[in-house]
């Protein structure tokens, strides 16, 4: 049924008139919407006209407006419409909605009082309830005044004065300095801010709202929205995690670097337990439930979900009152947490966990500005305050305690689980604060890995009054009855996301989820209405800050577009403003979604140029409000705003943590277990490698893999063979069908715990299996295969910015060797190829040598490359064509699985951009070859005419890594790593109109590529313009001919260079440039490591002196095995983890050790020792008896010559004093 079949026979037409003598009709801010109400009486209904309006001037450049009822007969059962119905506007000063009645125009229960100007639903029936002004239906709560657009309905004086008064507000300006939030209030009548109106009873209400918006609201949201100078935006920070800050240091170097610092007593060390889980944020009801990349899905139900159980656990019946308080006070206080969530139900990590936790990681004060983080004590006095949960936490301050610790992981990071790290961690720490969720109890005994990062030094004396100040809170709720968990509801609704996530929403209760509105939006409405228009975020950009925190936050984002930081910015209607949107007035929630580390890396370095930027978070949510102002009060707010802005930027931004550089305050470290990455990433991740390219591609991925890590010899010979257990294991069971890496665990685990049983050894190489819990029957439903951040990829492990130090692998003479280059048209490739084919010698061996160019091969050259490989397996063969990226990458990995041959990557030598491998002046250089190219094969010479863009798309095509990260990459994927010498050291800088039009060419590739995708420049929107800009670039290029010229070196040395690379490389003398490893080590005992030679000399004395030594040496050929000496301080097994640990503080430090006596038996034989001291402190042996072995003979191992002691007692073995002790010097190392 229409709006206008609605109407009633008898009706009354309200107009407004005007005290002046002229009268304009008005126009609302927000698209009109029409109400009609059913009345109980048979014969009357209201309907209202497109009423006329006066303005008079008030404060703030607005005019007073008030609306006057016509004079009418009341009785009278005519009425007049003015225009659609649709755009009828209505005089309530009160709204009041129960039994979430709905408002849809289509809805047949409908009424307006006129004569009081409220209206209310109560009871089940529908009928309305009509109250006086200032009365209250027994049956309703007070209600505040609904507001429409930007204005402000008021209460309405009763018409028994036969008027029906409405004045909106208007703008009030405050004079003198003006703070940031009281800008923000200038625009009061254009915004709305009463959260009030989108009451969590109106959820239906709403959707009649909204329709009759979007009657006149174009969808998208934001697409009709016009920027001009009137335009402002506000924008909050309303949900963040920590900064991801990238270290551009080695491991080693951030290790070494925090030691220094706490030792000088700059800083303390804090760690604490990585549970496995996913990130989840919370900021009250309103505020919102995010993921690390998302909102409004399963992963946020189940986090909502969860945490109200972790409620119900602590508060018991009084759970519902806690919940209500607390998410009440987050939105009041703009508060958000943050938590690893920790369940079952959101597929596989490294161990199924047994319950469904919640452990709160951060708490951020969101304020006004930019996000400040609660301390660590801090984060546990309102965690107990609250009685959330908290994690394990271990505090360092002295350096042998942070000595220690590092020690502790590296003894036990192949073989590490939760029992015994913790076990360890408690002994070495200055303070442990355990957890309230038991790692081993909750999730097991599989431990995903430790956080190491620098805090104030003032942090353990703060936490130690934080601990006598908030004892650990009781748990009322524990035993009650709470209804069905987590698991149970999952399992229980099976049909779709959809169903699952209303019943978990459901059954956490009102006190917590009042509305579903950031799930579902609003009934009956088009699910794109979520979905903002693309160009808003252009329209952010362009719109006046009304603050200092939008300021930045709009630099950070304009930055991030500019230098093409792989990111995303998603932007969503915001469904709790949904009664005060407009067309003029947005509401909007925006996703920042960082693609790739990358991006913090280049971010990092942004704020050491500009140290003002605001940081780059990891889940990133901000709250945007866009609207407009008239021009008197545009006027105004500029200038206020311009004051606000001075003042807030006269401050300081630094996030500097008590004097430290942001460098030092905040270096961090992730320190993982091989117990838990072999489970991840060896096994799980793995999966799709196993099953689709087959065992041989799966070694060589695990072992690659573990090389990586810096995983012990030992280790990886173990884990070679288990996994390829695994491999026929699995592959026999599964057929052809991959194995889900959601539900990995479920033929995982039976296969690690059967595998462990076999022997000690196995259980230690597994850490822990057989704890088995089926997720299958209550695995959530994840509709569309995203995950948390709205994208599936699987977790993969960062690799070290410097891999691999020495690679120096022999290419083996029974395999062929692929050189191929990663490089950009005008790199001299194919010049190349032809010199090294006509090379005196070839690359040093017999191998003959063929090169295929790509130009001249049509179809696939990738596998044209490999069927060349299987004719001849062991030829070098050059492959002239460019290799851009990764997924060629891996094609030639997998064509040296297949063809059993190793592949050589050239690169041309550039310093590279901030986000490119190669620099603008290797691309000018690159395109300046090209166009002075004459008939060339592949068509891409002076002819072409767009030659320039061409280059431009190849250029993209390493988009996204820095010159580090590509060579890295390519040097771990390879072994080797070849540079082909490509500009003068000494070289002038980039001539002005070079660089111009290159970045020109970049801003036009990028206008091009994001409008018409792949296609050629020559056709589209931008035809005109690129071929403007060819005929520039070539202009530009040819006139700074001799500028590009000079900067080359000569193509005879870079090809000399490059020749003498590739014959190391297979001689295996070359070692990868500019690399370095990053190396934890298997720790298993301390020593003290001794000068060998030394005690060759020293025994050789002995012999001169003692013919008894004399006759017992002479046969022992001690200088050919005596290779290495000791003398053991601890022992992993015999003595425990701590003890080596202990001996941490003296890592790399020179010691003095005597030696006293020769001891030696039949088939022994050891110098006792007398270790000495280390700035005055002395070092002991755990060891009954310090000793050096010297020889062990056939039966006997080195252990065994602990006893010789003993064995001297006994008369069993001979003992030899020294007249005067033999001192040399040591140094304490691990092994």
């Amino acid at each position: 049924m229409t709006a206008s079949q609605r109407l009633y026979s008898t009706i009354l037409t309200l107009t407004l008139s005007s005290s002046s003598s002229t009268a304009r009709p008005f126009t609302p801010l927000l698209s009109r919407t029409f109400f009609s109400f059913s009345l109980s009486r048979s014969a009357s209904s209201l309907t209202f006209a497109n009423p006329a309006m006066v303005n008079t001037r008030r404060r703030g450049g607005r005019r007073e407006q008030q609306w006057k009822q016509k004079p009418k007969n009341v009785g009278s059962s005519s009425v007049k419409v003015d225009g659609s119905s649709e755009e009828v506007r209505h005089d309530l000063g009160k709204l009041h909605l129960s039994d979430n009645r709905g408002l849809a125009a289509d809805r047949n229960a409908e009424f307006v009082d006129g004569h009081n100007g409220s209206v209310s639903f109560a009871g089940s029936n529908g009928q309305p309830s009509c109250d006086p002004v200032g009365s209250q239906s027994p049956t309703s709560p007070p209600v505040s005044p609904i507001q429409f657009g930007g204005t402000r309905l008021v209460e309405q004086p009763s018409l028994k004065s036969q008027m029906a008064v409405w004045k909106p507000k208007g703008y009030a300006t405050s004079r003198g300095i003006e703070t940031s939030e009281a800008i923000a209030k200038e625009a009061a009548d254009t915004r709305i801010t009463n959260k009030n109106e989108t009451s969590s009873e109106s959820n239906s209400g709403l959707s009649g709202i909204f329709v009759s918006k979007t009657a006149k609201i174009k969808l998208p949201l934001g697409v009709d929205f016009n920027v001009d100078n009137a335009t402002y935006s506000e924008a909050q920070i309303r949900a963040t995690f920590y900064p991801k800050f990238e270290n551009e240091k080695s491991d080693q170097e951030i290790r070494t670097r925090m030691i220094e610092m706490v030792s000088k007593g700059l800083a303390t060390l804090e760690v604490s337990l990585k549970h496995s889980g996913s990130l989840f944020m919370y900021a009250g009801h309103e505020g919102g439930a995010y993921a690390k990349n998302s909102y409004g899905n399963i992963y946020t139900a189940v986090g909502v979900f969860v945490l109200g159980r972790m409620f119900v656990e602590a508060w018991g019946a009084q759970a519902n009152k806690k919940q209500k308080e607390f998410r009440e006070f987050l939105e009041k206080n703009r508060i958000c947490i943050s938590m690893e969530l920790v369940t079952a139900v959101l597929g596989d990590h490294g161990q199924r966990p047994l319950d469904d936790y919640v452990v709160v990681t951060a708490v951020t004060d969101l304020g006004k500005g930019k996000p400040k983080f609660y301390s660590t004590p801090d984060l546990i006095s309102f965690c107990r305050k609250w009685r959330l949960p908290t994690n394990h936490v271990w505090l360092f301050s002295t350096r042998k305690s942070v000595t220690s610790f590092f020690a502790a992981y590296d003894a036990l990071c192949e073989e590490g689980t939760a029992t015994p790290v913790c076990r360890a961690l408690d002994e070495v720490a200055d303070v442990s604060v355990p957890g309230s969720k038991d790692h081993v109890k909750v999730q097991g005994e599989i431990l995903e890995g430790l956080v190491a990062r620098i805090v104030s030094h003032k942090s353990t004396e703060h936490m130690k009054k934080v601990l006598c100040d908030y004892p650990p809170p009781p748990l009322d709720g524990v035993g009650l009855e709470a209804g069905l968990n987590l698991r149970e509801i999952c399992t229980a609704n099976r049909t779709s996301e959809q169903q699952q996530i209303k019943a978990l929403l459901q059954s956490v209760g009102i006190a917590m989820c009042p509305d579903y509105l950031d799930w579902f939006g609003v009934e009956d409405i088009d699910s794109r209405s979520r979905n903002a228009d693309r160009s808003v975020l252009s329209k952010f950009l362009q719109a006046h800050p009304t603050d200092y925190p939008t300021l930045k936050l709009q630099e950070m984002i304009r930055l991030m577009k500019i230098k093409r930081f792989p990111s995303a910015f998603k932007c969503y209607c915001n469904f709790h403003k949904l009664s005060s949107i407009s067309k003029d007035n947005l509401y909007l929630k925006m996703v920042i979604h960082v693609q790739s580390d990358s991006a913090f890396r280049r971010y990092q370095r942004e704020m050491r140029e500009n140290p003002g930027l605001w940081p780059l978070y990891r889940g990133f949510f901000l709250d945007i409000n866009l609207f407009k102002v008239n021009k008197e009060t545009a006027a105004e707010m500029s200038r206020d705003t311009y004051s606000s802005m001075k003042n807030m930027n006269g401050g300081s931004d630094s996030n500097e943590l008590d004097g430290l550089a942001d460098e030092d305050a905040n270096l961090m470290i992730k320190l993982k277990f091989l117990t838990y990455k072999l489970r991840t990433f060896l096994i799980r991740n793995g999966l799709s490698t196993l099953f689709k390219e087959g065992p041989t591609a799966y070694k060589a991925y695990y072992l690659r893999q573990m090389k990586n890590w810096g995983t012990s010899h030992g280790k990886q010979k173990e884990l070679s063979k288990m996994l390829d257990e695994w491999a026929v294991h699995i592959r026999r069971k599964m057929g052809r069908k991959q194995l889900p890496s959601s539900v990995y665990l479920s033929e995982a685990e039976p296969f690690l715990e059967a595998y462990a049983k076999r022997n000690p050894e196995n259980q230690a190489l597994i850490g822990s299996a057989g704890s088995m819990v089926r997720s299958e029957d209550f695995l959530a439903i994840v509709e569309g295969g995203h995950d948390e951040e709205g994208i599936l990829v699987p977790e993969i492990e960062e690799a070290s910015l410097s891999p691999s130090p020495t690679v120096k692998d022999v290419i083996p003479k029974d395999e062929g060797l692929i050189i191929f280059f990663p490089g950009i048209p005008g790199c001299a490739k194919s010049a190349l190829c032809k010199e090294i084919l006509s090379a005196p010698g070839g690359l040093g061996d017999e191998r003959p040598i063929h090169s295929l160019m790509g130009d001249l091969i049509k179809g696939r050259y990738w596998q044209k490359v490999a069927d060349e490989r299987r004719k001849k397996p062991l030829a070098i063969t050059l492959a002239d064509k460019n290799a851009p990226n990764e997924e060629v990458w891996r094609q030639i990995e997998g064509m040296c699985r297949s063809t059993r041959a190793s592949a050589v990557p050239v690169v041309p030598d550039s310093e590279g951009t901030v986000s490119n491998p190669f620099s603008l002046e290797a691309l000018a250089v690159f395109i300046f070859r090209v166009l002075n190219r004459v008939n060339h094969p592949g068509n891409l010479d002076k002819a072409s005419p767009n030659a320039g863009y061409v280059l431009l798309m190849f250029y993209n095509l390493y988009e996204g890594k820095d010159r580090r990260e590509f060579e890295n990459d390519l040097a771990e994927r390879f072994g080797a790593l070849v540079k082909m010498p490509l500009l003068q050291p000494d070289r002038a800088p980039l001539p002005d109109p070079v660089r111009s039009v290159l970045e020109e060419g970049l801003d036009l590739y990028k206008l091009h590529t994001s409008t018409h995708g792949r296609l050629d420049s020559t056709k589209g929107r931008y035809a005109t313009d690129w071929a403007r800009w060819e005929k520039e670039l070539r202009e530009t290029l040819f006139a700074n001919a001799e500028y590009l010229n000079a900067i080359q070196v000569p193509f005879d040395y870079a090809v000399k260079q490059v020749l003498e690379q590739l014959r190391a490389v297979v001689k295996g003398e070359h070692t990868t440039p500019g690399t370095e490893k990053r190396k934890f080590g298997n720790i298993v005992f301390a020593a003290i490591t001794l000068p060998v030679e030394e005690i060759k000399a020293c025994l050789g004395e002995l012999a001169k002196k003692h013919q008894k030594v004399k006759k017992f040496l002479q046969d022992k050929n001690l200088e050919k095995t005596l290779t290495k000496a000791h003398v053991t301080l601890a022992h992993k097994r015999s003595h425990g983890v701590t003890s080596v640990a202990s001996y941490g503080i003296f890592l790399n430090q020179k010691v003095p050790v005597d030696f006293t006596a020769l001891l030696f038996s039949q088939n022994l034989a050891a110098l006792e020792a007398q270790i000495g001291s280390i700035d005055g402190e002395k070092v002991a042996s755990k060891n009954e008896w310090a000793h050096v072995t010297l020889w062990a003979g056939n039966g006997a191992s080195a252990k065994d010559a602990n006893m010789l002691s003993q064995l001297v007692l006994k008369g069993e073995a001979a003992r030899v004093d020294f007249h005067k002790p033999v001192s040399v010097s040591g140094v304490v190392d691990f092994y």
